[in-house]
């Protein structure tokens, strides 16, 4: 996943992609992506409220499965790792059903079949990233090639990072 992940970065940004992906998870839907451990030296901040339940982050079973840049021009613009994680390797006293600690960033969490997200109105990039978790899923998430979705002088490009 990291070397993959690597493609056009450092490692020092993987890193940070992988926490800050924890981080936003956690302050967004209150989900810990961790195992129980005592943090070692100054905790950062932001971290805090993480800290303060026992954690420390761990992103090992996070899966890179697609990687998307926005084209010029638009008035958002992303350079985006999509990374998949089984609910199945999350700490076993996570209640994912609790969203009572979530910030009110998001509203209406909700956990929706895999196969029935494309009844809803998704931006086209994440279309395109749940059709590839759902065809990978019959794999056991075993990608061999992660696509990476960007606009080449004007054009729309789909390559694969191996």
């Amino acid at each position: 996943c990291s070397a993959r992940m690597a493609y056009q970065c450092t490692e020092d940004l993987v890193f940070a992609l992988s926490v800050a992906a924890i981080r936003e998870l956690f302050e967004e839907t209150g989900i810990i992506v961790g195992h129980k451990k005592e943090w070692t030296g100054v905790i950062p901040p932001e971290w805090k409220p993480f800290a303060n339940l026992g954690h420390v982050p761990d992103a090992s079973n996070f899966k890179f499965v697609f990687r998307a840049i926005t084209p010029p021009g638009r008035p958002r613009r992303f350079d985006a790792r999509f990374l998949y994680l089984d609910a199945d390797t999350l700490s076993e006293e996570a209640n994912l059903d609790d969203f009572s600690s979530a910030s009110d960033e998001l509203t209406h969490l909700q956990w929706i079949p895999i196969k029935e997200v494309r009844k809803f109105d998704l931006p086209f990039i994440t279309e395109v990233v749940f059709a590839e978790v759902i065809s990978n899923l019959s794999k056991d998430m075993d990608i061999e090639r992660v696509p990476f979705f960007q606009n080449c002088d004007g054009m729309s490009e789909f390559s694969y990072i191996s």
